[in-house]
């Protein structure tokens, strides 16, 4: 398959392959290719470690716990002045329902997919081919337009409750209907959501209220018992 990447992107998955790495796009710019969006913005996963992922990327920046470098590619554009590039990873614990409390970088795609929150974000690109990666299915949700979690629900939103917005989020600006299994564990562990900042409850809630479909994503935070947790008045 053809898809349209930047050029901006492109040289980034290329210098990486070419430093003898693996490089794949991921996540939600995937999945807004597949559904012909223009992607915000462009994150890249790869075999090689931070520390190497510099090396290839004199003007890059780390900042962070979790692997994840900025590459500058001196673009003018915003979405693509900064292109994301992390490590293959695993994550364990999440005692706070927020973050992992320990990452480990890998060398495997598959176990990295396997981390992800829903199957239409765990799709990996190799951008150079026009292959795609896709042990989850979400092409074919995709297709259906449905939300369902990667592997079990529950589990998924007790390793990150702000998975539990993102859902509803997702659904309104996507137009997607909510797979029954993952609105089912979105509303046992709707409580979960307090444990997550406000400001960071703001945020999906500013973005739920700029999708396509604000009222019904608000109706079914309601019915899902997410709303009180949302906005308590």
């Amino acid at each position: 398959m053809k898809f349209s990447v930047p050029l901006e992107v492109s040289r980034v998955t290329t210098t990486l392959r070419d430093g003898g790495y693996e490089a794949y796009l991921v996540g939600g710019c995937v999945r807004d290719l597949l559904l012909g969006r223009a992607p915000k913005d462009w994150d890249v996963t790869t075999n090689a470690n931070p520390e190497q992922i510099q090396a290839l990327f004199p003007e890059s920046f780390y900042e962070n716990d979790f692997g994840t470098v900025g590459v500058k590619t001196g673009s003018e554009d915003e979405k693509l002045a900064i292109v994301e590039v992390t490590p293959y990873r695993t994550e364990t614990g999440y005692s706070d329902k927020r973050r992992p409390d320990a990452v480990s970088f890998g060398d495997n795609l598959e176990e990295d997919l396997a981390r992800r929150d829903f199957t239409i974000n765990a799709i990996a690109l190799e951008d150079s081919k026009g292959l795609l990666v896709d042990p989850y299915k979400g092409q074919k949700d995709i297709e259906s337009r449905v939300l369902r979690t990667v592997g079990l629900p529950r589990d998924r939103f007790e390793e990150d409750a702000l998975r539990l917005m993102r859902a509803v989020r997702l659904v309104a600006e996507l137009e997607f209907a909510l797979d029954t299994d993952t609105a089912a564990a979105i509303k046992d562990t709707a409580s979960n959501l307090k444990h997550v900042s406000r400001e960071r409850v703001k945020d999906e809630f500013v973005r739920i209220l700029n999708s396509k479909q604000p009222m019904m994503a608000l109706v079914l935070s309601q019915q899902l018992g997410l709303l009180e947790y949302i906005a308590p008045d």
